[in-house]
């Protein structure tokens, strides 16, 4: 058969490979903790209750036939007033775009600024920007981050490659490390996103900035969410957001996100995804708009949602930590926000039982999902190096029983290791 390069030379995604692995173990009765997908088991996490009732009334109410091509009018009232409440973003509901969750949305906003071979610039470890660089025929320039700073990116990081470069891709909190930008360090990153823009001559396209920040109002401890364009507003015609209600309300399946930004990015993008028809179902709009318009019900479920998920991330980290100082060789960095952990497995070099050294992160990854049956996907799968053996670790799918015991059987998988 034959097939278009772009086609040909896809990489399919890792963390599907090892997630696909990890259901034949499940299926065949093995008990394994899955911190592998970014997702969140029903079971323990349910939508919200009004949310949940609210799609159900819409179906029944015949809320079934085609959306609007940029979404349902009441849905983009609601976003908007929404943003404009909580994070003090002030933009019409006619530039809100909605989609079928915040992966269209990413991609559309490739495909309206990017011509093929233009350059687009993102951190390491990030999510699915090398795959989105490659679906739209885009450079993509690798920015590698450091533990040392949250592997968030900093200004000084990002300053070589932003001469005529078309996209800067940023995410905080990040998947998939669970941390976020300093106020500082944003700061100067946007400082230096305008000083390049200025520097471009008329009928240059401008650097964009895509603001991806799904995971927004899932923070913890006193650490704060800032923005590009709170901090400096000048940036408002260059920045595109990314939003929407999949990790905040645990409703990933119901796959509502939308987008906004400047008129004319948004108009384009709405063009796109009207022939790709990437919409969200129209039931599942009717319902998000009548649920955001309901703040004490959303105060509600976020003061025992977000509660519980940072119980699991806590958890987890002092479970690491406490092998670390047990003198085993991995660590953790303390989570931030959105639903992931960040940790360090550094066993390269070790030598199991069988007498086989494990060489790279996936070596490792396979290694601890056989003996501790803990699954975790390695950095690499988000464009870091094979050699990086820090991993991410998601929460939403596991209990907190489940991980307590999955933590005692790493114990033991570290201590066979020689």
């Amino acid at each position: 058969m034959i097939v278009s390069k772009m086609a040909q030379n896809l990489i399919g995604s890792e963390i599907i490979r090892v997630a696909g692995e990890v259901n034949a173990m499940i299926a065949k009765g093995e008990p394994i903790c899955n911190l592998t997908i970014g997702d969140f088991n029903p079971a323990l996490y349910p939508i919200p209750e009004p949310l949940r009732e609210g799609i159900a009334k819409a179906y029944a109410e015949g809320q079934t036939n085609y959306p609007p091509a940029n979404g349902v009018a009441a849905l983009r009232q609601a976003a908007a007033a929404f943003t404009q409440e909580n994070l003090g973003l002030a933009y019409p509901a006619d530039d809100f775009l909605v989609a079928g969750g915040s992966r269209p949305l990413i991609y559309a906003t490739y495909l309206a600024l990017v011509d093929p071979g233009d350059r687009v610039i993102f951190p390491t470890p990030s999510w699915n920007n090398n795959h989105y660089c490659h679906l739209s025929g885009a450079t993509p320039v690798l920015v590698e981050t450091r533990p040392e700073n949250n592997f968030m990116p900093t200004a000084a990081d990002v300053k070589p490659h932003l001469k005529g470069a078309t996209l800067l891709a940023l995410c905080s909190p990040l998947n998939p490390t669970g941390t976020m930008f300093s106020k500082k360090d944003l700061e100067e990153i946007c400082d230096l996103v305008l000083e390049e823009n200025r520097s471009r001559g008329e009928g240059e396209k401008p650097l964009y900035i895509l603001y991806d920040q799904i995971y927004w109002m899932l923070t913890f401890g006193n650490v704060a969410h800032y923005n590009p364009v709170t901090l400096r507003p000048d940036l408002r015609a260059y920045t595109i957001f990314i939003d929407g209600i999949s990790k905040c309300f645990a409703a990933t399946g119901v796959r509502v996100g939308y987008a906004f930004g400047p008129t004319e990015v948004l108009g384009k993008m709405k063009a796109i995804l009207g022939h790709v028809g990437a919409w969200a179902p129209k039931a599942e709009q009717v319902a998000t708009a009548a649920f955001l318009r309901q703040p004490e019900e959303v105060r509600g479920f976020m003061d025992v949602f977000k509660p519980k998920v940072q119980e699991s991330l806590t958890v987890l980290y002092n479970g690491f930590r406490e092998l670390r100082d047990a003198g085993f060789a991995v660590d953790a960095i303390e989570p931030m926000g959105a639903i992931y952990l960040s940790a360090k497995m550094d066993l390269a070099g070790k030598t199991t039982s069988e007498g086989k050294v494990l060489q790279s992160s996936q070596d490792i990854t396979f290694y601890v999902l056989h003996e501790a049956k803990l699954a975790v996907v390695p950095f690499s799968a988000f464009g870091s190096s094979r050699d990086l053996n820090w991993f991410r670790l998601s929460v939403g799918g596991a209990s907190l029983e489940e991980i307590k015991a999955a933590l005692e059987r790493l114990r033991k998988a570290l201590e066979k290791l020689t």
